[in-house]
């Protein structure tokens, strides 16, 4: 997510201050809802997400920081903070989840994929939600929304590491169809195809909220396609 490149979808030209549309979400975003019926939006991460960001981790639980971040420090160090909010779009592609119905539209959850270059065929993967929305779709919505955005960044899989005792978040990625390629002392390796995981996910019937990502995204490619 490095660099000053243009951004591979019209949502990430949104408004960088998030100051249009659904109060912190801007025009261009997925206005969608959770299970329990809650409105979101998922839009791009930017530099001005800093405090949304920080806060969020903050709401995490101490477990969960510790499998998302590999440490169990309170918050991660500022160079972690700024990789993450580093998002350009071709080197590195976030997107965050808004809670629109609570009044300081909190940070919900992101997911990223990085690449050191626009070369490689194959991305880092993470994602992370906080513990209130867990159990509600969320991480499906968000894994949709990068997939189908990496369908124009020439890239062919996403390679995740999970924690041995991260459970959940290997049940997860496995549904998505990945697999276990390598492990690395109480570190495990998952390579994601991209191709498929989109498939499986269209699928998909819950949540409801997944039929608004795709809808976004074939909007978003119908549109390229008219002369």
């Amino acid at each position: 997510m490095p660099g000053a490149a243009a951004p591979s979808s019209p949502a990430a030209a949104a408004s960088p201050d998030g100051a249009r549309g659904e109060g912190a979400c801007g025009d261009a975003s997925i206005i969608t809802r959770l299970v329990d019926g809650r409105r979101i939006c998922i839009r791009t991460v930017t530099t001005h997400d800093e405090e949304r960001l920080r806060n969020g981790i903050a709401r995490m639980s101490p477990r969960s920081r510790y499998l998302r971040f590999f440490s169990g420090a309170t918050t991660p160090p500022d160079w972690v903070i700024e990789r993450l909010l580093d998002a350009d779009g071709v080197l590195h592609l976030a997107w965050g989840a808004i809670d629109i119905d609570h009044p300081e539209q909190p940070a919900m959850g992101v997911v990223h994929a990085i690449r050191p270059d626009a070369g490689e065929r194959v991305a880092e993967f993470s994602i992370g939600v906080v513990d209130e929305y867990h159990g509600l779709g969320l991480g499906r919505m968000l894994a949709a929304t990068l997939l189908l955005d990496t369908r124009d960044d020439g890239l062919d899989a996403l390679s995740a590491h999970v924690l041995y005792e991260n459970t959940a978040a290997m049940a997860f990625i496995r549904q998505l169809g990945a697999e276990k390629v390598a492990r690395d002392g109480t570190t495990l390796e998952y390579r994601l195809d991209i191709a498929e995981a989109v498939t499986r996910l269209r699928e998909k019937r819950e949540p409801s909220g997944l039929a608004d990502v795709f809808a976004y995204f074939d909007r978003l490619e119908a549109g390229a396609s008219k002369p």
